[in-house]
């Protein structure tokens, strides 16, 4: 799974790297973003070939769901199954968008601790997680707007810590994930696999990134795992 990431750069490298400049909402740096909180999504106009950045919640409430509890367990979505669940069915086909990042984190059980780390593709560049997006009217008419981040099963870098990894898109395929004219699920399906292992890298970080309300720097900064381990347990 992932359920924490990172967005460290500034909204106008963002816009630039993805090449969607026209993005209204503040954006600040991120360390330790967390489930059902706002994050940059980038979709293609339905109408133009242009890109949209615009801030939707994570954690995916389809459509037609009756209320918004289920945020939280969709923040994810597997790969294998997405077509087929009820949830992810449509957004699949209809509502592709990229989510972007620079760094993701998960945990690795070592004895009684957790050891949290840090993977970036090659030195921490830009990149976009495979993502879905819907929308969803609340009891007041308003619409919220939902994301999710699909799966699959780990490179053999991601391995060693976790059975699921992020779906992370080559840039080459963002053009085709984001065409809102293909809607050949198996041909997009054919986009969701393991991200090379070779152009990644992984790092144990501080045990602080463990509290949502932490968010800076040191968050992400490289640790070394026996010492915070021994610091959790003195």
């Amino acid at each position: 799974m992932c359920g924490r990431y990172r967005l460290s750069r500034r909204k106008q490298i963002i816009a630039e790297h993805f090449d969607a400049p026209d993005w209204q909402d503040d954006w600040s740096p991120r360390y330790n973003i967390a489930p059902t909180q706002p994050v940059p999504v980038i979709r293609q106009h339905p109408k133009e070939p242009i890109r949209q950045i615009t801030l939707m919640k994570w954690g995916l409430i389809a459509h037609g769901s009756k209320s918004a509890s289920d945020a939280a367990r969709t923040i994810n979505a597997r790969s294998e199954t997405a077509a087929t669940k009820p949830a992810f069915r449509d957004p699949l086909k209809f509502r592709r968008c990229l989510i972007p990042a620079d760094g993701f984190y998960e945990w690795k059980r070592t004895g009684k601790a957790k050891q949290p780390y840090c993977f970036e593709v090659t030195e921490g560049e830009l990149f976009a997680f495979a993502g879905l997006w819907d929308g969803w009217k609340n009891a007041e008419g308003q619409w919220i707007k939902t994301c999710s981040i699909l799966t699959t099963v780990p490179n053999a870098l991601t391995a060693t810590v976790h059975d699921r990894m992020p779906v992370i898109l080559d840039r080459e395929s963002y053009d085709l994930w984001l065409d809102p004219g293909m809607q050949n699920v198996a041909a997009i399906s054919e986009l969701l696999k393991p991200y090379d292992a070779k152009s990644m890298r992984c790092y144990p970080v501080s045990s602080r990134v463990n509290h949502v309300a932490n968010d800076d720097r040191e968050c992400s900064q490289p640790a070394d795992a026996t010492e915070d381990q021994n610091r959790l347990f003195s």
